[in-house]
């Protein structure tokens, strides 16, 4: 049975969400604060955390960054918190999604799901050498990509957001982590930036370009691989 621990400290919205994942066999513990949580997570060792930030005792991200000092655990965000320097913080401190509040059930439970098949995939290890989708496949240590079985043609640019993005699958990466990685310092003035080169490899690598499958945006926050 998968487990989730949900972090939450309105009691309405903590039984709402216990009874509809008991409802779809998930095992559910709950903390009303940020102690309580940390001391949940390191004896329930949960599979998913659901976390809200706003707490009465500390701040969700601060949560999210004591987590991570041992725990690779998906950890979904849940927050009223609609700025995007309040998304990115999250996702920088580790999260790995984000969910506005209010929020449908149904959304909130399909994000559940990927979180979990993802834990469940073999993500991309540092020697992984090799990521293959239906439609292209990256060759990460030959720096080549091949679709339909003719080499793509990316500018060093291009690559360097690839591998970040495959090297992290089903991760999101924020907009200023990629900046950072790819073009050094702060550029958070540079955002266009990455619309644009984004734009330039779903050209050249997705079915249907308007439609990506594979490289996912994330508005506001970053971008997803998908494989």
């Amino acid at each position: 049975m998968t487990r989730v621990l949900v972090v939450e400290d309105d009691p309405q919205l903590v039984r709402a969400l216990v009874i509809n994942m008991q409802a779809r066999r998930y095992g559910v513990d709950a903390a009303p604060d940020g102690a309580t949580a940390l001391r949940l997570a390191a004896g329930r060792q949960p599979d998913v955390v659901m976390l809200d930030l706003g707490l009465p005792d500390m701040d969700g991200v601060d949560v999210i960054k004591a987590l991570r000092g041992w725990t690779r655990v998906p950890i979904l965000v849940l927050s009223a918190r609609q700025a995007s320097e309040e998304k990115v913080a999250a996702l920088d401190a580790g999260a790995d999604d984000y969910v506005t509040k209010p929020f449908s059930m149904d959304e909130l439970m399909a994000r559940l799901r990927a979180a979990v098949r993802r834990t469940e995939d073999a993500p991309a290890a540092p020697g992984t050498t090799l990521v293959e989708t239906d439609d292209f496949t990256i060759d990460l240590l030959a720096k080549k990509v091949v679709r339909s079985g003719r080499d793509v043609r990316l500018t060093p640019t291009e690559w360097h957001l690839l591998e970040i993005l495959v090297t992290n699958p089903g991760r999101l990466v924020t907009q200023k982590h990629l900046l950072r990685e790819v073009w050094g310092g702060p550029q958070s003035n540079k955002t266009n930036y990455l619309r644009v080169y984004m734009a330039q490899l779903r050209r050249k690598l997705e079915p249907d370009p308007s439609h990506p499958r594979y490289l996912i945006t994330e508005p506001g926050m970053g971008y997803r691989f998908e494989g």
